[in-house]
């Protein structure tokens, strides 16, 4: 898989105050001082290139056209894409408190492994640093959207059997809803991916937002 690292970038308010003279007196009686925005819940999506947009414009990244899908349909969450193109379990373990910083976050949509896989990665390790990141993330109040992957290797049929059972088990064991394949519909079609034949295209990148949404939603029912 063909890896660059995006930089991730937040931007914090500035409150800028005029130097020398009354403020008061400059300031009409019948202004009002316009009402602080609203801080909506966050829905982490946390993953690797898959999540990051790997080869298109920000706006048509999965969390971005899941962020217009929800708007549409009224929810009042914001989508935040903390993707990292070549992330791994072991990295996204280790930059996991970092993304739920700021408090806030109901919803963690955790997809990597795919990753891992292509490097032969014992799946056992694997297992470890996504229940490790699931355990911590429930114990923030977190709730987990674990997605299910697959990818291509020569590691044997053995090491895809284990793939194929990893994510049902920590589904089970950590009672989190589990979407089966990411890539449902998108995986090895050639007019939904780039030109590797990995990652989706834009047309391709829709159908997973289609995907996510229909697991996720039923979450954010809950909450209602």
């Amino acid at each position: 898989m063909k890896i660059f690292l995006p930089g991730l970038v937040f931007l914090s308010a500035l409150c800028l105050f005029g130097c020398g003279g009354d403020t008061a007196s400059s300031t009409p009686e019948s202004a009002t001082p316009a009402p602080p925005a609203q801080t909506l819940p966050k829905i982490v999506a946390f993953g690797d290139s898959l999540t990051a947009g790997y080869g298109l414009d920000p706006k048509q990244s999965y969390p971005a056209i899941l962020q217009k899908k929800l708007d549409a349909d009224g929810y009042k969450y914001e989508v935040v894409n903390a993707g990292v193109s070549g992330d791994t379990s072991a990295g996204g373990l280790r930059r996991l408190d970092w993304s739920l910083e700021g408090g806030g976050v109901r919803v963690l949509i955790l997809e990597l492994g795919a990753n891992d896989f292509l490097r032969g990665q014992p799946v056992k390790e694997t297992r470890r640093n996504l229940s490790q990141i699931i355990e911590r993330a429930k114990s923030k109040g977190v709730r987990v959207l674990l997605a299910g992957m697959y990818t291509t290797t020569n590691a044997g049929d053995a090491y895809l059997r284990e793939i194929d059972e990893v994510f049902k088990s920590l589904a089970s064991e950590h009672d989190v809803p589990l979407i089966p394949f990411f890539l449902e519909n998108v995986a090895g079609k050639r007019d939904l991916n780039l030109d590797d034949g990995v990652h989706p295209n834009a047309e391709g990148t829709k159908l997973v937002a289609d995907t996510v949404y229909k697991y996720l939603k039923p979450m954010l029912d809950e909450d209602k």
